[in-house]
């Protein structure tokens, strides 16, 4: 009769399950195949910091003056001293929304624009669901601009090791010669205070946004270690773009860099796309945000 399984149709259905499973398992493990969605754009069109405007090369040379080894060790003891908010993902990313990251050359949008453009790229191309929410997120560490920041120097731009020579393969190299630890016997050798390839764990990164948001949510969300690698070195350009600090990295590094390889294109080529309905698109997002998060997490 109509409508009615025998035992072989329940078989079917069975192995029609399976096949299900076995695709969804596939699709959470192609977080670092190639980006499509970018497939037909002029990537040398980005990251031009040699013809940006003076609000950009301004808050480099703040910035490499600035991040100090002094500087970095009172930031990581004034962020454990004390919590600053208590709020969810999507309030969060309301609250930055006022904010114009003066170190990009690439984008003026507003903050929740470019995490959505972040995410729906991510999305469109068919990446597991914790890797659209960490293109959501990536950027809310910009939060600490709100937090008691010194300006936008301790908040945006590239970062890099602090205590070792400061590479040439960063951007705008010769304004670290405006930098105390420029001309320290010690912080401007290679190594530094460092071992060879003692791991990124055991290296200060210049603070500012990645920093701060990797040790927001690593111990307040279920995302997998490929998602707080591509939070805590996007910004970390010398390293995954240029080659640089390689000599500092370990064995558990090697995944990190290609996991922040892999999401790099997401963060970088989605910026001229069309902008995004943030009302349209938030019932998604917030049930994403759910499966990783609780409804608010200490900031």
């Amino acid at each position: 009769m109509p409508g009615i399984l025998g035992k072989h149709d329940g078989n079917k259905l069975d192995a029609v399950s399976d096949a299900i499973d076995d695709v969804n398992v596939l699709k959470a493990k192609v977080w670092d195949s190639e980006s499509e969605f970018d497939s037909t754009k002029d990537k040398t069109a980005f990251r031009q910091y040699e013809t940006a405007c003076d609000r950009v090369k301004n808050v480099y040379r703040e910035q490499h003056e600035k991040q100090t080894v002094d500087f970095n060790i009172k930031a990581r003891a004034d962020f454990k001293s004390r919590k600053r908010a208590r709020m969810g993902i999507w309030q969060a990313m309301e609250m930055l929304n006022s904010l114009v990251d003066e170190s990009d050359p690439d984008t003026s949008l507003s903050q929740i624009e470019h995490l959505l453009q972040a995410a729906e790229a991510i999305r469109r191309d068919g990446k597991p669901e914790w890797m659209q929410v960490t293109g959501l997120i990536h950027d809310l560490g910009k939060l600490l601009y709100f937090f008691g920041s010194q300006g936008q120097w301790d908040v945006v731009g590239d970062t890099f090791v602090v205590g070792c020579a400061f590479s040439e393969k960063n951007i705008y190299p010769e304004t670290f010669a405006g930098n105390p630890d420029y001309y320290d016997a010690v912080y401007s050798t290679k190594y530094g205070i460092y071992e060879p390839n003692c791991g990124l764990d055991n290296v200060m990164l210049s603070w500012g946004h990645d920093e701060y948001l990797y040790h927001v949510i690593k111990g307040q969300s279920s995302l997998p270690e490929e998602a707080l690698a591509m939070i805590r070195y996007h910004s970390f350009y010398p390293w995954h773009r240029e080659g640089a600090y390689t000599h500092l990295m370990n064995e558990k590094d090697k995944l990190a860099l290609a996991a922040t390889r892999a999401f790099n294109p997401y963060d970088l080529y989605s910026k001229d796309d069309e902008p995004c309905d943030p009302e349209k698109l938030r019932p998604y997002y917030e049930d994403l945000i759910a499966k990783f998060f609780p409804p608010e997490i200490d900031w």
